[in-house]
């Protein structure tokens, strides 16, 4: 739509040609401008639909304006059809004619009657609301073209908007409750229903709030709408799609839980073999432990031996539950329960290692000192020295109290240094400190 020239002067003949000829024009662009918003698939849509809040509001006053809009029109039509005729009148016009014609084309010769504003919600040329009080409103026809274009334009955007939700948003709901419907099935075959697992509460909340946001997108398609900062132009904006995108976000994780389930029911026999796998080592290192650790009370003395718990019962019964959510295709409680009995029986297997480990020290202990022991003897004998008595002495006490039952180990790692110190004097050498002497081949190095 257009605009037409500001007033002036009485007009001459072309001047008056020229007007008409750009009025013409305008008539022409506000006519097809008005049959593509009167035939808009957004408009026919409104017309036909149970409208609801905002969407409501805007479409009574919208449908008046558009209806005024024609009213406009229809004056603007007569306006110019009148001055078509007076120029028609003659070739050459007359002054009489000249001044008709200026003042049609350059003052304000409509008049709408002030119910078709108040009724479309519109303010007025000079300002202010037109309201029944009103009996008319006088237009130029510049004013007139001007009040179109702002009606034309909200109107548009009205129906551009409530079009744009309506032609995104219902469809793609569509789309995510049709796989909404799917993953419902193939959860409902793993055993993930409500209040049965959480996957399923999930399901049922994102079913009621897409059949609810449909349903407010169809009737109150405006509420979904979001228009551009800053943005003047009819339909600038675009859909609000929050409400959706965060439930499909919300299925796609349901999605990955189904999955997650689906993977437990393909390998789970497989899991549950390596949990009896783990749990059964475990078990048997604890039993080792305890076999071990009444050999070292027997044998070894002055020492604290830890005590060795029995095995883990309650892995053993979760195990057995795991069993049987396989055998009754419980797969949505059977996921969780496997994902926490393989980290603790890797515990329990850890700490039955390390339960042995300490239990079995004080037997590594006297193993090193039984070796270090029979190391200096053979360095001994490679000397010449096996005969000498304060080394057969030394060497038979600290044999004798290795060998024994129960075992001193305190004792015996210091009969052992001494034999070590009378070896390191007859060889010439300084005597070691527990822990840094020279070792049997001449290095000095821990445990000496």
């Amino acid at each position: 739509m257009a605009d037409t020239d500001p007033a002036g002067p009485v007009m001459d003949r072309d001047e008056v040609d020229r007007a008409l000829a750009r009025l013409g024009q305008e008539h022409e662009a506000i006519e097809t401008s008005l049959l593509a918003l009167q035939d808009h698939a957004g408009r026919r849509l409104l017309e036909g639909a149970r409208l609801t809040g905002v969407t409501a509001e805007r479409w009574t006053s919208t449908e008046a304006a558009i209806t005024l809009l024609w009213t406009y029109f229809d004056a603007y039509t007569d306006v110019l059809r009148t001055a078509r005729d007076i120029r028609a009148r003659r070739r050459w016009s007359s002054r009489e004619d000249l001044v008709e014609l200026t003042e049609l084309l350059r003052g304000e010769p409509v008049t709408v009657a002030g119910s078709a504003a108040a009724t479309a919600g519109a303010p007025t040329p000079h300002g202010g609301q037109a309201g029944p009080g009103v009996l008319s409103e006088r237009y130029s026809l510049s004013a007139l073209v001007d009040r179109m274009n702002e009606l034309y334009a909200s109107s548009l955007d009205m129906v551009v908007a409530a079009d744009a939700v309506w032609s995104a948003l219902p469809a793609r709901i569509d789309l995510l409750s049709a796989e909404l419907h799917r993953t419902s099935r193939l959860a409902h075959s793993v055993g993930v229903r409500p209040g049965e697992h959480p996957a399923g509460d999930d399901l049922e909340r994102i079913t009621r709030t897409l059949t609810k946001l449909r349903e407010q997108v169809v009737s109150d398609p405006l509420a979904f709408w979001k228009p551009a900062e800053g943005s003047s132009a009819p339909g600038g904006g675009k859909p609000d799609t929050t409400v959706y995108d965060r439930e499909a976000r919300a299925l796609e994780d349901v999605r990955r839980e189904i999955d997650a389930v689906l993977a437990v029911r393909q390998d789970a026999e497989k899991r549950i073999v390596r949990l009896r796998d783990v749990l059964s080592r475990a078990d048997r290192t604890l039993a080792e432990a305890r076999t071990a650790r009444g050999e070292v009370l027997a044998k070894i003395a002055a020492t604290e031996v830890p005590v060795v718990s029995g095995p883990p019962t309650a892995l053993q019964e979760q195990l057995s539950t795991a069993a049987e959510y396989r055998r009754h295709a419980q797969w949505h409680r059977l996921s969780p329960l496997l994902e926490a009995l393989e980290q603790k029986a890797e515990d329990e297997l850890l700490r039955a290692r390390e339960s042995l480990t300490a239990v079995t020290a004080p037997l590594a202990v006297r193993a090193e000192l039984r070796g270090r022991l029979d190391a200096y003897k053979a360095k001994v004998s490679r000397h010449g020295l096996a005969e000498d008595p304060l080394l057969v002495e030394r060497y038979e006490k600290a044999r004798r109290m290795l060998w024994s039952a129960p075992c001193d180990l305190r004792a015996a790692e210091q009969a052992v240094l001494r034999y070590q110190h009378a070896v390191a004097e007859l060889l010439g050498a300084a005597p070691g400190v527990p822990g840094q002497g020279a070792g049997p081949d001449g290095r000095r190095g821990p445990g000496t």
